[in-house]
């Protein structure tokens, strides 16, 4: 995993029961940063996107880590997977699987991947 930037404040998770913890660490951690309360719903629906999708296709967890910077929020997402598909359509209403990187990207101001040593980090911003 990268060094984790100056100011920033992270936690693990590893199953499904982790996933309330996430979010509310999110939820808190975006609060004291300054992001308005309706962009701190758009941040923790995309993290619980991100948090799934780690848990369901990927073994062993992932961490997560966030920060303000530049009039930023920045969260970053990092697993044991492999790099994500962005910059796909929104599936169709009868599609069963597939919105939730569809949905990350569209209530971030902006989303990044990158391949790190063991796995992907997915990096989302929203300005505050």
């Amino acid at each position: 995993m990268p060094e984790q930037p100056s100011g920033a404040d992270g936690m693990s998770y590893t199953d499904p029961d982790d996933l309330r913890t996430v979010r509310t660490f999110v939820a808190e951690r975006a609060r004291a940063l300054g992001l308005p309360a309706a962009r701190i719903d758009l941040l923790t629906l995309a993290v619980s996107e991100l948090t799934t999708n780690t848990l369901q296709h990927t073994d062993g967890g992932g961490h997560i880590r966030v920060w303000a910077d530049d009039g930023r929020l920045v969260c970053d997402v990092v697993d044991g997977g492999g790099e994500r598909p962005f910059g796909r359509e929104m599936p169709s209403a009868e599609a069963i699987r597939g919105r939730g990187l569809a949905i990350v990207e569209r209530v971030c101001d902006a989303v990044y991947t990158a391949s790190v040593p063991g796995g992907t980090l997915v990096r989302i911003c929203l300005n505050l």
